[in-house]
């Protein structure tokens, strides 16, 4: 059966994560270990055990993140490596996506990522902004009501295109509450402050962009093995200077979720999507854009010993 790999962004990291596999299988462990090495820190301790507001601080989620879902693909590579077709990730989980199609070796990819959330955060102190989630759909578009949230108390961007009726809006925080309130008059059913340290993925991350070019440049970045879809235009990206390119342009600009999953759905139907990390919130994403399409979680050795069952269908 044809996979694609789904790798889970910021906000899916729990303490506990990845534990349970590095004590059952060696290869998940060693790469919890390598991790450590390359970051010179306890990463694989904040994973297992929190405590969560330090696992949860943006330098911190990403690697930790990364470390997971590189330790989910190094023990299912060998049972599914040949069958993939594709992968995806929200957000920082594209970083993983590269990982596993063998663009960023581990350490690289840990140490991108590190610096990637230390320049975020570093950008949300220096352009402090905020970002919120609209539930429900709005009779008029997201980008209208931005606008005029923009023209009546200060920026404010659409920044995730989840899936229809869950978007994320971006930017300073006076344009976001304004941005709220006409969600809301627009007939949104919530509109819900998000607990960030920075307005992700909208022009007030501008600032982070040099740094992470240097980084960038710094790792050795190959041409994936197979095709990354893209956060910022659904693009199946095969070469590793468009994958930089890309991976650049996602700081400040939204993650279109929704079209870069219509994309790969529509190429890869009758694929099984498995979410390479901690929790479903991709599946669920999934299931809301494609719900006809194949998805299972694949974070945890109850859903490692499933996998053979699934991929055998």
């Amino acid at each position: 059966m044809d996979v694609v790999l789904l790798f889970p962004g910021q906000g899916s990291q729990k303490p506990g994560m990845g534990k349970d596999l590095a004590e059952a299988f060696p290869a998940a462990r060693d790469v919890f270990e390598r991790a450590d090495a390359a970051l010179g820190a306890p990463l694989s301790r904040l994973c297992f055990e929190g405590p969560e507001e330090e696992l949860t601080l943006t330098h911190n989620a990403q690697p930790a993140l990364l470390a997971h879902g590189a330790a989910v693909w190094a023990v299912t590579r060998g049972a599914i490596g040949a069958t993939v077709m594709a992968a995806a990730g929200h957000s920082l989980g594209e970083f993983t996506a590269y990982h596993a199609a063998e663009s960023l070796s581990l350490e690289d990819a840990v140490r991108v990522v590190r610096r990637r959330g230390e320049l975020m955060l570093e950008s949300g102190v220096k352009r402090p902004g905020a970002m919120a989630a609209i539930l429900g759909e709005t009779n008029r578009p997201i980008e209208d009501i931005c606008a005029d949230a923009t023209r009546e108390a200060g920026l404010v961007v659409p920044a995730n295109y989840n899936c229809p009726g869950q978007l994320v809006i971006s930017g300073e925080e006076a344009g976001v509450e304004r941005a709220m309130v006409l969600c809301k008059e627009a007939g949104a059913k919530r509109a819900v402050r998000l607990k960030v340290s920075g307005a992700f993925h909208s022009p007030l991350m501008e600032s982070a962009g040099h740094g992470l070019a240097q980084a960038l440049d710094k790792a050795s970045f190959e041409d994936p093995h197979f095709p990354v879809y893209a956060n910022v235009n659904g693009e199946a990206v095969t070469s590793a200077a468009r994958a930089k390119a890309l991976l650049l342009d996602q700081l400040s600009k939204p993650v279109r979720w929704t079209d870069e999953i219509t994309a790969l759905t529509q190429r890869f139907p009758s694929a099984l999507y498995l979410e390479m990390g901690p929790g479903t919130v991709l599946s669920g994403l999934v299931k809301k854009i494609a719900p006809t399409v194949a998805t299972a979680p694949c974070g945890t050795v109850a859903d490692l010993e499933k996998l053979p069952e699934l991929v055998g269908a």
